[in-house]
């Protein structure tokens, strides 16, 4: 039987925002990317969030961001290269310490939004961060885009990479993902993400915008946790005869 870690992104709720359903969500992944407050999260919330994952025996990541609470860290915002460091240590060094507070441990660090596109191919951003990370703690693993220039970056800096596709976003023909500006960026069924859970876990290979397979080679797969489908989707993955188990990374 064939295995994989799913990881979904959580704790995005802020003060009186609710952003998905983080409850419903937890018993079906293995691995949870906590927001660190610049983009979603407050430290209420996140607490709260990194407590739920200690009791369901989730996997604990940082998911730090631009400081775009407004734009949820979609937007790309420039800082320079001693600002953006600066920023992503702040974030990833809460988090460690909210969750070393509660007895938990955590694995590894998972960029947001637009500062996730960027560093995929963007080498001198990739290199802010990652010195981000190993300033902190450079046992933490790297969860990034299977395939993209980002993943020999952080190779080379000597960190463990998690190669990440995605349950719910299309993709492009040289293994990008699709903007979430463009139409059908986003899978809109419970159906057509289960087709590309199969295709990525079962065969390596994902179908792009324009009908075309492309490889893929994953060790996680990312279900974001404020897709509206998020909860029928694991549970549908759950559901699948002859099931694939779903079972955290051992980092």
């Amino acid at each position: 039987m064939a295995s994989i870690d799913i990881n979904c992104d959580l704790g995005e709720s802020f003060g009186q925002f609710s952003m998905g359903n983080d409850d419903a969500i937890f018993p079906y992944i293995s691995s949870c990317n906590i927001a660190c407050g610049f983009h979603g999260g407050d430290p209420l919330h996140i607490e709260n969030t990194i407590k739920k994952a200690i009791y369901y025996d989730v996997q604990i990541g940082a998911h730090p961001s631009y400081p775009d609470l407004a734009g949820f860290g979609r937007r790309k915002i420039r800082l320079s290269s001693d600002e953006l460091k600066a920023t992503i240590k702040y974030q990833i060094a809460a988090l460690q310490g909210m969750v070393k507070s509660l007895g938990g441990e955590l694995k590894y660090v998972k960029a947001h939004g637009a500062l996730y596109n960027t560093i995929a191919h963007d080498k001198k951003e990739a290199e802010v961060f990652l010195k981000a990370v190993n300033e902190i703690n450079p046992s933490l693993a790297i969860l990034g885009l299977a395939g993209s220039p980002f993943q020999e970056f952080t190779r080379k800096f000597g960190f463990k990479f998690i190669r990440e596709g995605f349950l719910d976003r299309k993709y492009q023909e040289d293994g990008q993902l699709m903007s979430r500006k463009e139409e059908g960026s986003v899978l809109q069924s419970v159906e057509e993400s289960i087709e590309q859970f199969q295709s990525i876990v079962k065969n390596g290979e994902a179908k792009t915008a324009s009908g075309r397979k492309i490889n893929l080679e994953v060790d996680s797969l990312c279900i974001h946790g404020d897709n509206p489908l998020a909860e029928d989707i694991l549970k549908a993955i759950h559901q699948i005869e002859n099931k694939i188990s779903i079972k955290k990374l051992i980092l």
